[in-house]
């Protein structure tokens, strides 16, 4: 298999496990398309299917599109992406100085409320989606994300699926974090802080704005709160 067969393979790989793993598929394929500011009427002829087809698939009115129609929809995106720039290619790069400490898949998902548990936290916004299920997890020195992730390489830290828990250390009063994920297109599930003995209002209306479950963990060691998240990936 060539190189660039490998890239591809693992870009529909990851766009595909991202739109499987949403609550919401139809949005999934959306965020996406807009994320490489592909039109609607553009994409829908390159898969050679109508504009309302693709539409119904987007908005929700059709079921939750299949296996074989996420496949045919990510091979339009990375067809028609390296023809305007690769971006998607930058998801693959690696960075130096990686703010990524720790990134993982769960074979199973555990709910946001089995997190807070974990990582011995309050809850600070998103009470009610304590039930929400958690596929992932990205731990990620909050200093490092700030100076070194930016524009399309903040897309990285999303894994598999945006349906994830986005681990913080090193944070100062938790603004920073939420307001990167704010002006991002993606947005966890799911936000921990460690580091902070209180966090700042801004922060927890932002998640709130977001509908991201916002907890501040109280482990006091930040070596034991990175692997804390280890320890649910087998092996």
């Amino acid at each position: 298999m060539s190189s660039s067969s490998s890239v591809k393979d693992e870009l529909i790989s990851r766009i595909g496990g991202s739109v499987v793993a949403s609550l919401n598929a139809g949005e999934a394929l959306k965020s996406w398309r807009e994320r490489l500011s592909i039109k609607q009427v553009e994409l829908a002829k390159a898969m050679s299917i109508s504009p309302s087809v693709l539409s119904d698939y987007e908005s929700g009115r059709r079921p939750s599109p299949g296996v074989a129609f996420v496949k045919r929809y990510a091979e339009a995106l990375i067809k028609m992406d390296a023809n305007r720039g690769n971006l998607l290619g930058k998801i693959m790069e690696p960075t130096e100085d990686s703010a990524i400490l720790d990134i993982g898949e769960f074979q199973q998902p555990i709910t946001a409320a089995e997190v807070v548990k974990m990582v011995d936290g309050k809850v600070l916004s998103g009470e009610a989606y304590l039930d929400s299920s958690i596929y992932g997890y990205t731990v990620l020195d909050s200093i490092r994300t700030i100076y070194s992730l930016s524009g399309f390489s903040f897309y990285r830290i999303f894994g598999a699926t945006t349906e994830r828990v986005l681990a913080f250390t090193k944070v100062g009063i938790g603004r920073s974090p939420l307001v990167a994920i704010r002006v991002s297109q993606f947005k966890p599930r799911m936000v921990v802080l460690h580091g902070p003995s209180h966090v700042d209002q801004l922060a927890i209306d932002l998640a709130e704005r977001e509908q991201i479950v916002l907890a501040l963990s109280s482990v006091q060691r930040e070596d034991v709160f990175v692997k804390l998240f280890r320890k649910l990936i087998p092996g």
